[in-house]
């Protein structure tokens, strides 16, 4: 644990088991805000994705553990990019978008695992294939215009959702919630664990001054209903109906956005654990080289979430904030954080409590949280040093805005009136469209290179 001084954990340390157990629950506490809020927002079991999320986490670390011989140290749970996707889903499937904390009907879950199932199949067949031509080839395909393109509108396709949901519940209590969650993520920061938790803490602010200017708004009458302990809602994916194909596309597509940010919070992890083993007097690992071994164990941790009935998931970049701040990079303390998700998904009255939360708090989260995965897409762009004074990158990113943007918000569960019988019944899912339009010029450029490529 401690050398030259240094107090912390690599990544193949087991810490004493009091202490494992401690810095599980962390870790949990730092997944969950975020992990759960997907589950309430889209329609999904939250016990079940609770369950999902450490299964996948305890089987992705003990895959790498076996193949790359480290430990990866990374936790996997709920990924904001599928959310306009399933929202789609769901609305075209029901006639209304999901009620937050409400879970769906069976039969829209399973159809949606059939996209999810899919999604860990593609991050799979990328893995594999990174590692056998490189990241720097594969980037000539996704080029970070593309990807940023694409999770910008994921975030901003979904304005209209969340003014939604503000608009048709108290607005007082939606305003106060947004505002003091901002205030929260932006005073805390850099403040220790709590600095980690601002969505959390804005929630429960929320809940409270609800229940005091709007009485009733928040249905605790079925927290005290429901079970203490309670099997997760298991289903099996469907590979059919109408709109299989729908839910295939437009969710798997969605993985342009998770590869590059699943591949930056590698990096991340790897600069902090090489820097903590040179403090410690260790030997550097480099976890970035295992990069397409990363994608292989997030595919099959979709493919696993798919089969039972959870969202598509990511690893976490809370939680490599947490670690590089406790210096706790033990994959057995990431295992035993999947141990205490899984039995969470068996307490019963946390779906209650978490369908309890009144529409004008999730509609006030929404807001920010929508409008930050929007951000993060300028943010990679930006990062990646992209010229939008390039016409060849504007002409890419112009199109993926546009058709995305426009056909999310301006069409019924963002669905473009572009009608294919027996595949697209409901029409094209538009923020899919989108990126696929975009891969499409962009191969167009990488076959006749314009004149200030050559």
């Amino acid at each position: 644990m401690a050398k030259n001084n240094v107090i912390g954990y690599m990544p193949n340390d087991t810490p004493p088991m009091g202490q494992t157990i401690l810095l599980g629950f962390q870790h949990v506490l730092t997944m969950f805000p975020a992990t759960v809020l997907v589950a309430a927002l889209c329609g999904f079991h939250v016990s079940t994705v609770l369950l999902a999320s450490g299964i996948s986490t305890i089987v992705a670390l003990v895959l790498s553990r076996r193949g790359v011989g480290n430990y990866i140290p990374l936790f996997y749970g709920s990924s904001f990019a599928y959310i306009a996707a399933y929202i789609g889903i769901v609305t075209a499937m029901t006639g209304s978008a999901p009620q937050f904390g409400v879970p769906v009907p069976n039969e829209v879950i399973s159809t949606m695992q059939a996209g999810i199932v899919v999604t860990g199949l593609l991050n799979i067949v990328i893995g594999f294939i990174i590692r056998g031509v490189g990241k720097d080839k594969f980037d000539m395909i996704l080029p970070p215009i593309v990807t940023g393109s694409v999770a910008a509108i994921i975030g901003f396709g979904l304005a209209y959702a969340a003014l939604g949901q503000m608009a048709s519940a108290n607005f007082t209590v939606s305003f106060a919630t947004l505002i003091v969650t901002i205030m929260l993520s932006v005073y805390l920061q850099g403040r220790g664990f709590i600095g980690m938790l601002p969505i959390l803490l804005g929630g429960i602010f929320g809940y409270v001054f609800s229940m005091i200017v709007d009485p009733g708004s928040a249905n605790t009458a079925a927290i005290g209903a429901a079970p203490l302990f309670a099997m997760p809602n298991i289903t099996f994916p469907a590979f059919g109906g109408g709109l299989f194909l729908t839910a295939v596309v437009s969710i798997s597509i969605m993985a342009i956005a998770t590869i590059p940010e699943s591949t930056a919070h590698l990096y991340q992890m790897s600069l902090y654990v090489d820097r903590f083993a040179e403090e410690s007097g260790r030997e550097k690992i480099k976890l970035d080289n295992y990069i397409g071994y990363n994608l292989v164990f997030d595919g099959v941790g979709d493919f696993l979430n798919g089969l039972m009935g959870a969202t598509a998931g990511t690893n976490y970049g809370e939680n490599n904030s947490l670690m590089a701040i406790t210096r706790n990079y033990s994959g057995p303390a990431l295992i035993a954080a999947g141990v205490i998700a899984i039995l969470l998904g068996f307490v019963g009255k946390l779906q209650a409590l978490v369908a309890s939360v009144p529409l004008a708090v999730s509609g006030g989260l929404a807001i920010y949280l929508f409008g930050v995965i929007g951000m993060q897409g300028i943010a990679l762009i930006q990062e990646n040093k992209v010229s939008l004074f390039s016409p060849r990158n504007l002409a890419i990113g112009a199109v993926i805005m546009i058709v995305g943007i426009g056909g999310n918000i301006g069409y019924s569960g963002g669905f473009l009136p572009i009608i294919i019988p027996g595949i697209f019944p409901s029409g094209l899912p538009a923020i899919a469209t989108a990126a696929v339009l975009g891969i499409l010029i962009n191969a167009v450029f990488l076959i006749f290179k314009p004149p200030s490529d050559s």
